[in-house]
This record gives C-alpha cells, structure tokens and sequence, in this order.
C-alpha cells in the first residue's frame, strides 16, 4: 500500500470542491494543515470533521493537507473517504446525517418530462441544481467521470444522495455500464436513491441482474420501498432486445442514447435527426407496449434553443414523454414542448367530464359521441389536465 495519497480537486477554476493529501507517518499523531479562503471562519469545523473522519477510519498518524475552494462538509468528507481508502483497506464508511427532504420516494409513474445530467465528480454543479425544478437530477458514474476518478465519484455520489437538497426532483444516479455497475449499487442503493440508469443496456437480463442486486441489498439492510430502473438504449442489438427490456422488473421509463447509437451504427447524428427515426420510433412503441414511459435523448447542442424547441416537438409527435438535458437552461424548454396542447386538453377535458357524468348517473358504461371510455383513458386525460395545470414549469 502506498503511503501517500490525493483524491479531489484544486485549482483557480475549481469551485466548492477541495483536495486531501494524506501522507502516513509512523509516530507524531494527526498534523492537519489548511488551506483555504475561509480559513478564518471554518477552520476549527473542518478541522474538527477531518479529525473525526480519521478517527473512525483509524487513522492515528499521518500528515494531512487540506486544500480547499469551497467545499461543503459532504464534499470535505467524501474527498477524505477517497484518499484514506488509497491507504488502507476496509469496507467501513463515513456517514453524515441524511437530511429529511432527501428521504421522500417516488412513484412509478411520475412526470419525467426532464432529467439534468450532472457529472458525479463536480460538486459544484450538483449544489443547486434543484432550483432549476427538472424533473429529475442524475449523478453521473458512466460517460462524464474519468476512469481515475470513478472510485472518487461513487463515494462523492453516495453522500450528495444524503445531503444534497434536490428541491423535490426526482434522485436519480447513472451507473457505469455493465458488469461494472454492479458493484455501484453497493454504495447506492442504501442511500435514498429513487432511480438508477442503466447504460448501455442489449438484454432484459442484464436487468435481471440489477435487480437481483438490489434486492440483495434491500433484503441486508431492511430496506422498504421500490427503487426504479431506467435501461438506456444505446446499441442497434438494444433497439432489437427494447420490447423485453421495457417489460422488465422494476423498470419504469426507456431512454435512448442517440451519441452512442449513431457510433453503433457508424453514421453521424445530425439535427434533423432523420438517421434515428427508426430507432426512436422502435424505443417509443416498446414503451408504450409495456405501458411505460419513453424518454428521449438529449439534445447536445446547449446554444441553440431554437433547434432544442423543435427537437421537442418532434420527440413529443413521435410520443415520447420526456428528454433529457446537459444545461439548466434546456428544462423550461423541454417542459413547455411536452406541455399539451389546447387540442389535447379539450379532449381531455371531454373525457373526464363525461366520465364524471356517467358515474353521478351510476352507469357502469362511458361514452363520449360514439366511442367508449374505458379507465386507462380516462386516467390518462386526467393525467393530461394535471399535466396543463403545471404547463412548462
């Protein structure tokens, strides 16, 4: 074991993360240095958390420096966690107080018209990014973390799920593709995660096995509620395999991964988006066969709105329900382009009152004109007017 490590990040550009170094030493107890900007203010606080943290790591002598730009205790914690386990190995982990929003769970079928990709290993993105009211938020494992950096994310990831205010969207954490996956749950699912990703997915049972592990995990630690899936479709073998897929345990909405599909099939994507009509199309019927929700791609061209607005409104006519987004400034986007329309919510209206009639009459049969209304239709315009309640926020 080396006798010196480092985990986190510093640097001029570097906001509300910090850096550890942590050297061993055979004698002389804990030297903690600091620095910081705030050092006046919190020094004795992270002092007193990195004494804390070392102690319950068993930790009793070493040199440690602590650079900071920022960093919340979380973070401080989590960047600690990285480096001491570069030292020394153990299975034990350091835990702050989760704090009650982040205890809430959600339902299966959920408004996920926007989900906000958020890097697992840059904290200052994740801080506030509820306030942009996505539908969900994903920490990210996969595609946006460095391979050196994955062990230092996870720990990162499994404490912002304990602390970080997610003003009500939906918790939600991508983990690597698979087998490697896998071993994310560990640190996941015990900490309030609402939803997993999972990337890359070609067969149901690779989602056969991401729910074996959780429940696995669930069953060890008396955990109660359901903890959802969303496979990604990323491969021309997945888009084949998406009807059994989407019919799977657990699983709850089907997205595509249109960056990785194209690269599959060894053509560009392009802003039309002719060249993945089939695909899409293949992943919104799959969906909707299984009585799930389809989700979009992400649109990655983060300066033209105008595009984004109009790659809405296809996805939308296509009968996708949602999308993802790479900026807070997409979501009020997304959200309006899902929105219904006047047309839709008319019918919808239509529908709920005749149903509303029939039922004061006691009649046990809907009709509106010559057509029957039977409960999946009537719960879906209601869904459409709850849906224009709320519009594009």
């Amino acid at each position: 074991m080396a006798k010196i490590s480092t985990a986190g990040n510093y640097g001029k550009t570097i906001r509300s993360d910090c850096k550890i170094t942590i050297e061993l030493t055979k004698s002389g107890g804990l030297k903690i240095d600091l620095i910081s900007k705030v050092k006046e203010y919190f020094e004795d606080q992270i002092i007193s958390l990195a004494k804390n943290e070392l102690d319950f790591f068993e930790i009793k002598n070493a040199k440690i420096l602590i650079e900071d730009r920022g960093a919340l205790d979380y973070v401080i914690a989590a960047r600690i966690e990285a480096a001491v386990k570069q030292l020394i190995e153990t299975d034990k982990e350091y835990l702050l107080p989760i704090i009650s929003e982040n205890t809430t769970i959600t339902k299966s079928d959920r408004y996920r018209r926007s989900r906000l990709y958020l890097p697992g290993n840059t904290p200052k993105l994740a801080l506030n990014a509820g306030i942009h009211k996505p539908d969900g938020i994903i920490l990210d494992l996969e595609d946006s973390v460095a391979p050196a950096k994955k062990a230092e994310a996870l720990i990162l990831v499994r404490n912002a799920l304990r602390s970080v205010n997610f003003y009500g969207a939906e918790r939600m954490v991508r983990i690597n593709q698979l087998p490697e996956g896998l071993n994310d749950l560990e640190q996941i699912v015990p900490h309030n995660v609402n939803l997993i990703l999972v990337p890359k997915c070609e067969t149901a049972k690779q989602i056969t096995d991401v729910n074996n592990t959780i429940a696995r995990i669930k069953k060890e630690i008396n955990l109660k509620f359901d903890i959802w899936l969303m496979p990604i479709i990323e491969s021309a073998v997945g888009v084949i395999n998406s009807y059994q897929i989407a019919c799977s345990k657990n699983v709850v909405a089907l997205a595509i991964g249109l960056e990785d599909y194209t690269a599959d099939l060894g053509i560009q994507r392009t802003t039309e988006g002719y060249e993945t009509f089939f695909a899409r199309s293949q992943i919104v019927n799959s969906a909707h066969a299984a009585k799930i929700q389809p989700i979009d791609s992400v649109f990655s061209d983060v300066n033209n709105m105008e595009a984004l607005k109009q790659n809405v409104l296809i996805s939308k006519s296509l009968g996708f329900a949602g999308m993802g987004c790479i900026h807070p400034l997409q979501i009020p986007v997304v959200h309006k382009g899902y929105a219904p329309s006047e047309k839709e919510i008319e019918k919808a209206q239509k529908i709920v009152d005749a149903y509303k009639k029939a039922k004061k009459k006691g009649l046990g049969v809907v009709a509106l004109g010559s057509k029957m209304i039977d409960a999946p239709v009537v719960k879906r315009a209601q869904k459409t007017l709850d849906m224009a309640t709320i519009g594009g926020k």
